[in-house]
């Protein structure tokens, strides 16, 4: 399958940041600007990265995907790019998603959280090898089970954004460099503080998220 250069990357990332506000019984915390800024600036780290190494060994179209990315994210990391961003995304979410069925949205939201935090966990696990060996044999044993973990991640947000528009597109961009790119092999192989930040990032809005929802169970 062909993989075309993507056209709303910024989207991708403010599209995780958005899961932690789905409807619930109890408010849930909205992220900060400077919550999206850190995960700009270490999501365009990293990619950059994911471009020189994709070159390096001669993937010269899934070096430019991966730099196109980057490059979009940092173009829409500041000023009215980056609000205009916002709204675009934003726009999207009250739209198509603010009024639709909780129950199953939620369903698929749990879900997702629940590989997010597999992926963590596994991650964090990587990150904490010191040895190049240690590392490459931590991925050979681990990557099919990550793999598996991501396509269910994706998949439960396709499901949760249906409707046409930029989060949409976001998660089907995500699916397409998961599947078909190798991303998620290019990250494992990298490894860096930058993918440590990012991880950081992905725990306390997970952990946000689960400890609502344990409250609303909980006052239920």
């Amino acid at each position: 399958m062909a993989i075309g250069t993507p056209k709303s990357p910024a989207v991708l990332l403010t599209l995780i940041l958005l899961i932690t506000i789905l409807p619930s019984s109890t408010p849930l915390p909205i992220p900060t600007p400077s919550t999206f800024h850190s995960l700009f600036s270490l999501s365009h780290s990293l990619l950059t990265r994911v471009a020189n190494l994709r070159a390096a060994r001669g993937d010269i179209s899934g070096s430019t995907r991966a730099r196109t990315i980057a490059q979009n994210i940092q173009k829409h990391s500041n000023g009215f790019s980056f609000y205009g961003t916002m709204w675009s995304v934003g726009w999207d979410y009250l739209k198509n998603y603010a009024w639709r069925d909780v129950k199953t949205a939620s369903f698929e939201m749990v879900g997702a959280v629940s590989d997010m935090n597999e992926l963590v966990k596994g991650l964090g696990e990587l990150t904490g090898l010191d040895s190049e060996v240690d590392r490459v044999q931590w991925v050979r044993r681990n990557y099919g089970r990550l793999f598996k973990v991501s396509k269910s991640l994706v998949n439960r947000l396709l499901k949760v954004f249906s409707q046409p528009g930029p989060l949409k597109d976001a998660v089907e961009m995500l699916r397409i460099e998961i599947v078909d790119g190798g991303l998620l092999q290019d990250c494992l192989e990298l490894g860096s503080n930058d993918l440590k930040g990012v991880i950081q990032i992905l725990k306390d809005l997970t952990s946000q998220y689960t400890t609502s929802s344990s409250r609303s169970k909980t006052e239920l």
